[in-house]
């Protein structure tokens, strides 16, 4: 009986000091997280915005995300150029009216034919489909690189122009306009 006591109560301490440990080691696992993320230069947020639109940024934190209702004004007024990012055959099932297509990874061969006529001061604003969808963000960046400062980017653009009832229209690109 005292053998079986003993072993409970031993069984108690050993559970008791695993389970210190292991607060131990989760509070130091936090601790190295928070120091490493100050120690990034793209670190995340820990508080704040989390929202997709406010991930897209530039290597120097400024924020390129655009709203439906700016970009709707923009493509009214003839203030943008609007470039879908998405593949042929996703633009050609349609696209915003008069949108270039110019394709992610197509970037090498289309990039000259869709840009060559445009000001590298023009306002353009890149746009795919999903929230979650990339390829707006990375042309958009590339196209900074490329000397156009001053694109935009309309997260899940396609998909919440559609919704909005804003103008569309399908078919192949025609020669750049």
């Amino acid at each position: 009986m005292f053998i079986g006591s003993l072993f409970i109560v031993e069984s108690k301490a050993i559970w008791g000091r695993a389970a210190r440990q292991i607060m131990v080691l989760v509070i130091l696992s936090a601790v190295v997280a928070v120091a490493v993320n100050a120690l990034r230069p793209d670190r995340l947020p820990l508080v704040g915005d989390w929202s997709v639109a406010a991930r897209i940024t530039t290597s120097t934190g400024e924020r390129m995300d655009i709203s439906l209702d700016e970009a709707e004004k923009l493509f009214f007024t003839d203030a943008a150029v609007f470039i879908d990012a998405r593949s042929e055959e996703d633009y050609a099932r349609g696209h915003i009216q008069n949108a270039r297509c110019l394709p992610w990874h197509e970037m090498d061969l289309k990039f000259m034919g869709v840009t060559e006529a445009l000001d590298l001061e023009m306002l353009i604003v890149t746009y795919c489909d999903g929230e979650t969808c990339e390829l707006s963000h990375d042309l958009a960046l590339f196209l900074r690189d490329a000397g156009f400062v001053n694109t935009r980017v309309l997260v899940n653009g396609w998909t919440l122009w559609q919704q909005a009832g804003l103008p569309v229209e399908s078919g192949m690109p025609p020669a750049q306009r």
